[in-house]
């Protein structure tokens, strides 16, 4: 087990059986990644454990794309299961982040000789389950180790499902949220009674959020990141167009369905929010985690996975779930889930292994947590630990109004998708066009996207 890839374990190439529900074609006609299209048409797949590649046979073999401070998180998780009574023998393989990564883990459940565990972001479920790529969970063995459906908050389990089917376990919700100044929020007076973010209520009131932290601020008020990022507009949208209360719904074969009024109500009041004077429209990501860090910004629309970043600069920060300002609470999330990747021949023993594995990892989430990550597992943030985690359990409520992308085979983390829909967005909030332009340009691209056949239907 080690924080950074190890080193290449050769295997044979392989082609997929008839039963895996996928060809080696349909994968690359997937388009899942271009370095996953080359690493295909090579052969081999480098770096990947199987149980059969494994030094030690007896091993549980897990794949994830943990790096750097998640990394050493996920190892010191591995760590504490690998000690006492009931320990875990287990083989990591980290591999890179990116469509690479999805790739890689379809084509070995294609072959059916996947590792036991794997990581995969919720939002992806609905490219992996139907096509046979995941094989379902047995939810009374999970039972047995202490792990069943109401330790999930309803709207993150509702997700974990194909056809009524759960194929995965969720291990967090990570969300979109922000940042803020604790002193220029004081200044501005947007904290409440208990020195938090108080609520907004309505678009009016965040624009006038932004004016005030400019003030107290000197600077900007509130600052997002997005110029050639391809999922940050996209999760401003869908978190603003979700508290509409609107659905956006792309039936597969068929045409988007978008409340359009909704759509274009939401996109202008993006264009208004980042309006170029208070709060800037051309920031890049890491020019807005720069500026916020720097002191010149009163709040940021970031990720919670910034926490660690952010920590360091020695502000006083604060955080709260991204705010309501349309007719509902929603924030736009997504969930690194444990799955199991397909196997055409499964050991029962290692199956079980397997699931109590994954009980024990959910269980060790407060560790998780301290990255900003917020556990799934409930009985873990209801701990007194957890609500001692600052600024953490300020945006834990964000995980009972999580909004994913739409379940789609072509949507989900670093997925074209994203890209496609962040096109238009970004244009619109630079000033290159007006937000009805915007939606119907999107309404088009997710259009194109329904009209390409899933290759693992």
């Amino acid at each position: 087990m080690s924080s950074s890839p190890p080193a290449p374990r050769p295997r044979p190439a392989f082609t997929p059986p008839p039963t895996a529900g996928v060809s080696r074609r349909g994968l690359l006609r997937y388009g899942m990644a271009g370095a996953g299209a080359a690493l295909l048409a090579s052969g081999p797949l480098t770096g990947c454990a199987s149980p059969a590649a494994s030094a030690e046979p007896s091993a549980l073999s897990v794949w994830d794309p943990f790096q750097g401070g998640d990394g050493m998180l996920m190892d010191d998780m591995i760590k504490a299961v690998s000690t006492g009574r009931d320990a875990f023998t287990v083989d990591r393989t980290i591999l890179e982040w990116g469509p690479s990564y999805y790739t890689k883990l379809a084509m070995s459940a294609a072959g059916g000789r996947a590792s036991d565990v794997a990581v995969l972001h919720l939002s992806r479920l609905a490219g992996y389950a139907p096509g046979g790529l995941l094989d379902p969970f047995d939810l009374d063995l999970l039972a047995e180790f202490g792990c069943t459906e109401a330790d999930f908050t309803p709207a993150v389990w509702k997700r974990t499902q194909h056809q009524g089917t759960v194929y995965a376990i969720p291990l967090d919700v990570h969300p979109f949220i922000v940042f803020y100044d604790r002193d220029a929020a004081d200044k501005a007076g947007l904290l409440d009674s208990s020195g938090e973010l108080a609520p907004m209520g309505s678009p009016e009131a965040l624009l006038d959020a932004g004016e005030a932290l400019a003030k107290a601020n000197g600077g900007a008020g509130i600052l997002f990141g997005h110029v050639n990022d391809p999922a940050q507009t996209w999760r401003l949208f869908a978190a603003l167009y979700a508290q509409t209360g609107s659905a956006f719904t792309l039936p597969e074969g068929g045409t988007a369905e978008i409340d359009i009024d909704a759509a274009n109500r939401v996109v202008a009041f993006m264009q208004r929010l980042f309006d170029g004077k208070t709060n800037p429209n051309n920031l890049d990501y890491y020019g807005s985690v720069a500026t916020f860090i720097g002191g010149r910004g009163g709040m940021a629309m970031l990720g919670e996975w910034e926490l660690p970043t952010l920590r360091k600069s020695g502000i006083p920060l604060g955080a709260a779930p991204f705010p309501q300002v349309f007719d509902r609470p929603a924030v736009y999330t997504d969930s690194h889930s444990f799955v199991l990747p397909h196997q055409a021949d499964p050991d029962p023993a290692r199956r079980r292994e397997a699931h109590r594995y994954i009980a024990r990892m959910l269980s060790q989430s407060l560790t998780w947590a301290s990255a900003g990550h917020i556990p799934a597992y409930q009985p873990v943030l209801s701990r007194p630990e957890y609500g001692k985690l600052r600024p953490q359990s300020s945006y834990a409520d964000a995980g009972e109004v999580a909004v994913l992308d739409p379940p789609n085979w072509f949507a989900g983390a670093a997925s074209n998708f994203q890209n496609r829909m962040c096109q238009p967005l970004q244009a619109a909030l630079l000033g290159n066009i007006p937000a009805e332009k915007a939606v119907r340009q999107m309404v088009r691209e997710a259009n194109t996207l329904l009209h390409q056949p899933n290759p693992v239907a």
